[in-house]
């Protein structure tokens, strides 16, 4: 068959787009039947008075076309004789074999980062856009940047018309969305947009025939993800589902609500080890560094313990807290606590002593996170969160009231500040601007961890130039590091500042503003992640938000500076590296309670894909997927090479302008 073959629809699709002057360039054959809209014009030959044999087989076929996708929800029976599959890229087995499942069956594409789940979703979503061609396929994603960057990602794949695409987000005007809805046909927006637009009718639900989900461990609760299945199953049962992500959960319990939320009736799982993946990824090596607390940090600890005490014996006395070890209690374990006090409170324990014993808990749960913070981070981070209970600025005012009183807390409190007040006030956005890279400064580490990161970047770009002698040498290399919190972050970038030129660090953070440093909107994370996969910068210092779905580019270090239980954000965190090289993550841990936690997350991650890749059926998956091909259809393999232009970005409409709190980036410095 030829690589320039086209269905019937496609043959007259010029025709009834000038005769329906739909905007875009769309045709009146896009809108569903009995849809209330006009009925699509008949093609120039079918119009004219029949004059021979073929005029009349070109009627008789267009109104059999035509009948039989009223009859199989506006599926095209000449473009469904075939699925594409592209060619333009190196054709690779396993994605192959991944799209033709997710095709015919509702599915949850789970792949290591960098190893096509867009791509595999572009195939899948150019199907259903020629087999449909009066419905509507959307692809799903939790930001704004991911949607930005995906309606891109996939036109580069399958170069379906820009014509027929449109980006939305919440900056897109209600009565926008409602016109992009009735005329274009590829749909990118995040799952908050959706559901608006699902409650409010203006998204036609009955025509959407692929729904992608990019992201997808996050459908979990009640996300917006699951709001939106449960809204289209009220209109339609008729529509395929395709759910990416990294990884499928952080537990098998969590698994299990992906399935059912998403209507998974299979999982393509490949973890770094998969035979059939090999071939075309890297070698990721992880190094564990754990690192002893040091003497001034374990002391410190053991005052902070002594506060904990103080402030959790009550609850203990009162049989409220279990359990006594308190130096092992965790913030997640006391909500529960909590959680559970609210819904069976002892009968002990009435009127307004039920709100003394909430205060209790509110103060145990924020000294708590404290003590997270002072393992993991250090005593900077420690101080910072408490200044912000003791300056107000969090609204905590009985806890600061409480917390005055204990002698060792005030003692504490004050040692902090005497160490940290003077080197907190400087933004983390002021920071990756300043000039003044005194190398012959003295570093205060408020965590040994802080050391060892340096010692790890700093040998990591000595080695790269003693390795490259030729050419831009530190401009060919980029770390990216790991922090859960912005304090921390903005510590790291501080301290590595002090290695000018040869280490050009940048934070990179989420859009809310905190105490200590100001959020990036979403257009500057974009600008960010420009710059560095461009050479401006050479280090990148990020929250979770460069962990998920972002092309940060090719990055040669990783460095993870905490541990999480849940095994999804180290995979996604390892999935920044090893995509065209070997690739390296460093994970620096303290000793003790945070060594604990990452071993246990590795031991959750091992129960999760041998649950899923063993014999016995451990999940239950959805068994009602729909066929979508009428039944004695069986599309054929058509592998086809794609053309296409330039990607044009859209231009976005000008609202109240927001200046930068990027710095100016001249020649990468």
């Amino acid at each position: 068959m030829s690589g320039r073959q086209r269905t019937l629809f496609q043959t007259w699709g010029s025709s009834l787009s000038r005769s329906a002057g739909a905007p875009g360039g769309s045709s009146r054959a896009e809108r569903p039947q009995g849809s209330g809209g006009p009925e699509p014009h008949l093609p120039a030959a079918a119009e004219a008075q029949p004059e021979s044999d073929d005029d009349v087989l070109l009627v008789a076929v267009y109104e059999a076309e035509r009948q039989q996708s009223r009859e199989h929800g506006g599926f095209c029976a000449a473009a469904g004789a075939l699925w594409i599959y592209p060619t333009n890229c190196p054709v690779r087995d396993y994605q192959l074999h991944i799209a033709r499942t997710a095709l015919f069956c509702n599915t949850l594409v789970c792949l290591p980062t960098g190893l096509g789940k867009t791509f595999i979703a572009a195939v899948v979503m150019y199907n259903f856009y020629r087999w449909f061609p009066s419905g509507k396929v959307v692809f799903m994603a939790p930001t704004k940047p991911l949607v930005t960057q995906q309606i891109e990602a996939c036109y580069q794949v399958m170069g379906i018309p820009q014509a027929h695409m449109a980006e939305m987000t919440g900056s897109t005007q209600a009565f926008s969305r409602k016109e992009i809805w009735r005329s274009k046909r590829v749909l990118f927006l995040t799952p908050q947009v959706m559901i608006n637009d699902l409650t409010r009718g203006a998204c036609p639900a009955a025509d959407i025939k692929c729904l992608v989900v990019d992201e997808a461990h996050k459908a979990l609760g009640n996300y917006a993800y699951c709001q939106v299945v449960r809204e289209l199953v009220k209109y339609t049962n008729h529509f395929r589902i395709l759910a990416l992500s990294a990884t499928p959960g952080s537990d098998i319990k969590a698994v299990q609500q992906v399935i059912t939320n998403l209507l998974i009736g299979q999982i393509e799982l490949r973890s770094e080890d998969s035979p059939d993946i090999l071939p075309y990824s890297h070698e990721r090596r992880v190094e564990k560094l754990v690192v002893p607390l040091g003497e001034e940090l374990a002391a410190i600890q053991k005052t902070y313990i002594q506060i904990l005490e103080a402030f959790a014996s009550p609850l203990i006395h009162r049989n409220i807290l279990m359990r006594r070890d308190i130096a092992n209690l965790t913030k997640y374990q006391l909500i529960l606590a909590r959680d559970q006090f609210r819904k069976n409170p002892p009968p002990h324990v009435v009127g307004l002593q039920q709100g003394v014993v909430e205060g209790e808990f509110a103060v145990c749960i924020s000294l708590y996170h404290g003590y997270e913070l002072l393992q993991q981070m250090g005593m900077r981070s420690l101080y910072v969160f408490l200044s912000g209970i003791m300056d107000g600025t969090k609204g905590m005012t009985r806890a600061k009231n409480e917390l005055c009183r204990n002698e060792d807390f005030v003692k504490l409190y004050s040692h902090l500040e005497c160490v940290f007040a003077r080197t907190c006030s400087t933004s983390a956005a002021e920071t990756s601007t300043v000039p003044r890279g005194d190398k012959d400064t003295k570093v205060f580490y408020s965590h040994p961890k802080l050391k060892k990161l340096e010692e790890v970047v700093v040998e990591h770009f000595k080695s790269w130039n003693a390795q490259n002698t030729a050419g831009k040498k530190c401009d060919e290399t980029r770390v990216m590091i790991f922090s859960s919190f912005r304090d921390s972050v903005q510590e790291i970038a501080e301290m590595l500042l002090r290695h000018k030129p040869i280490i050009r660090v940048m934070t990179f953070v989420g859009h809310a503003s905190g105490k200590g440093m100001k959020g990036f909107t979403q257009k500057e994370q974009l600008e960010v992640v420009k710059r560095f996969r461009a050479g401006g910068y050479n280090t990148l210092v990020s929250t979770c938000v460069g962990e998920e779905g972002l092309d940060i580019g090719e990055v040669d270090l990783i460095v993870c500076f905490d541990a999480q239980k849940s095994p999804i954000r180290l995979i996604q965190r390892m999935g920044r590296t090893g995509r065209k090289r070997q690739g390296r993550i460093v994970v620096i841990l303290a000793e003790g309670r945070e060594e604990r936690t990452y071993n246990q997350s590795q031991s959750n991650k091992r129960t999760i894909y041998k649950a899923i890749s063993g014999s016995r059926q451990v999940l239950r998956f959805y068994q009602r997927s729909p066929r979508m091909v009428p039944a004695g259809v069986s599309p054929e393999l058509h592998k086809m090479f794609i053309t296409h232009g330039a990607y044009e970005p859209e231009k976005p409409a000008r609202n109240g302008k927001r200046r930068s709190s990027l710095p100016s980036c001249r020649n990468g410095k």
